[in-house]
């Protein structure tokens, strides 16, 4: 289970950034964040690549979900937080890249459960459950449509969404390999059975006919004793 480690380097790395981002004070730690003002941009690689400050309070891409859906859409990641970990237990033996695709789509999952459960409380704005997650990873990209809505930027994004984009790709592609390793395995073996079949007729027909030569040849001596 040491791959958990990344989903914890993960959590940390996402908190630290969104609390940089959004600002804040921690008074146990004496730890004060001016943060960004809400939909401030700072150029990092020209408009290809922008710090923007956002909150999604919704789905992916910025969908707008009624305050009922917010707390379904925060219990479903919960529990699906919880499947995954025991998913992850249970594939202790996969091989390490599964595991760790399962750890990143984790890390990510735990990353944005936590704004949408605990920032609503910390930043006094909503109750537990209704929290906004913060954004501000700002790519340009080709024009898309996706849900009636088209974008002529990919949709911010943070961290926490990042690692479970990556481990979504990883696991579609190195899962799907497992099985097709196992079939040929069993074809192989299929295969191979036809052949040992064959082989233990022969060895057995061989055997046998030993046997029978044997038993030719001791019948002729025992006949030559007795003529003498």
């Amino acid at each position: 289970m040491k791959v958990l480690y990344s989903t914890l380097f993960i959590v940390i790395t996402d908190q630290i950034t969104k609390f940089l981002v959004k600002g804040g004070t921690i008074p146990v730690l004496n730890i004060h964040v001016d943060g960004m003002y809400y939909g401030q941009s700072i150029n990092v690689i020209g408009d290809f690549f922008k710090l923007t400050f956002v909150e999604n309070p919704g789905l992916a891409f910025g969908i707008e979900v009624g305050d009922s859906s917010k707390l379904m859409l925060s219990l479903f990641t919960l529990l699906a937080s919880i499947g995954i970990f025991y998913y992850l237990y249970k594939s202790r033996h996969q091989k390490l890249i599964v595991r760790l695709s399962l750890a990143f789509i984790l890390g990510g999952a735990v990353g944005n459960l936590i704004d949408r459960t605990f920032y609503g409380l910390f930043y006094g704005y909503s109750p537990i459950f209704y929290g906004r997650v913060v954004d501000f990873f700002n790519v340009d990209f080709f024009d898309f449509t996706i849900l009636g809505r088209t974008f002529d930027r990919w949709p911010i994004f943070n961290i926490a969404d990042a690692t479970v984009t990556i481990g979504v790709i990883l696991l579609l592609i190195f899962h799907r390999t497992e099985p097709v390793k196992e079939q040929e395995a069993v074809k192989d073996i299929d295969d191979q059975k036809p052949q040992d079949a064959i082989a233990d007729i022969s060895v057995a027909s061989e055997t046998n006919n030993l046997e029978m030569n044997d038993s030719l040849t001791n019948n002729v001596e025992d006949n030559i004793r007795k003529e003498n």
